[in-house]
This record gives structure tokens, C-alpha cells and sequence, in this order.
């Protein structure tokens, strides 16, 4: 078995990368927002999914009348969906802790390694193998994103903590863009997100209200950025995203979210006065080669096959 676990047409694939891309666009704003936030990382985290939520659900309606949609008809894929959803809560969680505690030029750097256990995980768990080309792909993005964002050791609350929680947010963001890719081989971006999303949810509840973090926000700022987070972030981003895994290798489809991090450092430019120096997009362009280098590996073990 080869790293393309989902054949699609040429045409279909590049327009799926180019979703993919869309949408890590649009993440790349959360870890701005989830700073400025006027709540705790959890309360935003849930936010994020909360009102998210209603968008999906009128998206399941709309399919539901034209006869697109098809809900879960086993307990075996409710269960898929419940996984999905436990494994971005337990993303979530982690990585709004990690841009509390760490720096987030650590928390980006580390939150972004899930192309490394997604390809470890094809590797043990499903026997894939890959090119040389895409592993050297795999390599050189992970390489460009250190340049890129760069990373510390002493920066941030408790660095330490944070940093380990930054690397548990990669695994658990791996695992979650593994079930999105398997799920949407048979219901589509909505119904996963929809469904999935409830119980993400149902995990952040709970998990907020314990950490003594307010629900809702002082101020109609703090409002809008819940929302921008949610509908953004979470509609456009991830539903892009979710969507473009059903057309792309998964192994391929996660490393192209190393554009993320460089979409992050351009609009940081601007907005933040956070100048890119040489090194920075020295970084940003082997990520960008990284990405060319890995599709085209992928392509050719599509060949092989």
C-alpha cells in the first residue's frame, strides 16, 4: 500500500490542494486570537466549537433537503465521529494551554508537527510505504518551520510544560486530521463537522467550567473575536480542510499544512510589526519546497501502484 490512500483526479486534487491552503490560511489567525481572547484558553477553545456549530447544522439541513447528506447508519462510524471529536478537544485544550505557557513561536513550531506522527502512524498502523522524495519533502518542511518561527527554551510562563504540551497538541491534531480523512470517504464535510463537533463540545464544557474560566466575554471586542475564531477559523479553515482531505493522500494533505506556520509569519508582518529577517524566509521557502517536493513523491507512488 502506498501513501495515497484516497486516488483522486488530477484536476480534483489540485483543487483540493489549493482548499488545503485556503484553510490553513485561515487557521493560521487562531493562535493571534486565542491570545487576545478576553477569556482562558479552554472557555475559548469551546467557543471556537460552539459557535461554530449552528453553521454546520444549517449546512446538514441544506443537504439533507437535496438528499446529499447521509447520516452515520452503524455504531461503528458514530463511534469514528466520537473519536474525532475527543481528539480535537484534546487538541484544542493542549495547544491553548501551550500559547499560555510557551512562547508562540514554540507552541506554532510544535502544534505543527502532526505530518510527523501521521506519517509514523501510516507507517506502524496501516503498513504505507513512502517515496524517498516525500520523506526528503517531510524533512525539509519540518526543517523550514524551525527556521521560520524559530524556537526557545526559556520563553514563556512555565516553557517546559508548555513546549511538552505543544508536542501532545501535534499527536492529538494528527490523529483528529486521520479520522476527518477516513470519515469524509463517506459522509460529507458537514456531517462530520456537525456531528464530531457536538462532542467536542461536550468535552471543553466541563473541562472549562472546572478550571474556573469565565464563559463569556466583557466586551463586544471580545465577542467579535470568539466569533471571527469560530466561523473563520473553525467553518471556513476546517471545513475547507476537512473537505480537501476526501481528495488528497492524508500523509500529503497534513504536510501541506505547513503552510500555516508562513501564512502566520507574512500576516504577523503587518499586523504585528513582526519583521521576517532572511533566516525567517529563507525558512518559508523550503516549506513552500518541502510541499512541491512531497506531491510530487506522492504522485509517483500513485504510479507505482
Amino acid at each position: 500500500m502506498t501513501a495515497a490512500a484516497l486516488p483522486a483526479a488530477p484536476a480534483q486534487g489540485r483543487l483540493a490542494l489549493w482548499l488545503l491552503f485556503f484553510g490553513a490560511v485561515l487557521i493560521s489567525f487562531s493562535g493571534i486570537i486565542v491570545k487576545l481572547s478576553e477569556l482562558g484558553p479552554t472557555a475559548t477553545a469551546f467557543h471556537r466549537m460552539f459557535l461554530a456549530l449552528p453553521v454546520f447544522w444549517l449546512w446538514m439541513a441544506g443537504e439533507a433537503r437535496s438528499n446529499r447528506s447521509a447520516l452515520p447508519a452503524n455504531p461503528g462510524d458514530w463511534w469514528l465521529l466520537a473519536f474525532c471529536g475527543l481528539a480535537l478537544a484534546a487538541d484544542l485544550v493542549v495547544w491553548h494551554w501551550s500559547l499560555h505557557m510557551t512562547s508562540v513561536a514554540n507552541a506554532t513550531l510544535l502544534g505543527n508537527m502532526a505530518p510527523i506522527f501521521v506519517t509514523l502512524a501510516s507507517w506502524l498502523l496501516f503498513g504505507q510505504r513512502f517515496s524517498p522524495l516525500f520523506l526528503l519533502g517531510l524533512a525539509l518542511g519540518i526543517l523550514g518551520v524551525v527556521l521560520l518561527v524559530g524556537i526557545s527554551f526559556d520563553k514563556g510562563e512555565r516553557p517546559f510544560l508548555g513546549d511538552l504540551l505543544g508536542i501532545m497538541a501535534g499527536a492529538f491534531y494528527a490523529a483528529y486530521l486521520m479520522l476527518v480523512a477516513r470519515l469524509r470517504g463517506r459522509f460529507s464535510t458537514a456531517t462530520v463537522m456537525g456531528i464530531s463537533g457536538v462532542v467536542t463540545c461536550v468535552a471543553l464544557l466541563p473541562v472549562a467550567y472546572f478550571s474556573g474560566e469565565g464563559l463569556s466575554p466583557h466586551s463586544v471586542q471580545g465577542w467579535a473575536l470568539l466569533f471571527a475564531l469560530a466561523w473563520l477559523s473553525q467553518v471556513v479553515g476546517q471545513g475547507a480542510i476537512a473537505w480537501s482531505l476526501a481528495h488528497l493522500p492524508t500523509a500529503l494533505g497534513v504536510l501541506s499544512l505547513l503552510i500555516n506556520p508562513v501564512a502566520a509569519a507574512l500576516f504577523a508582518w503587518p499586523l504585528l510589526g513582526e519583521r521576517i529577517g532572511p533566516i525567517q524566509g529563507l525558512g518559508g521557502a523550503i516549506v513552500l519546497a518541502s510541499i512541491f517536493l512531497a506531491r510530487q513523491g506522492s504522485i509517483r507512488n500513485r504510479g507505482d501502484k
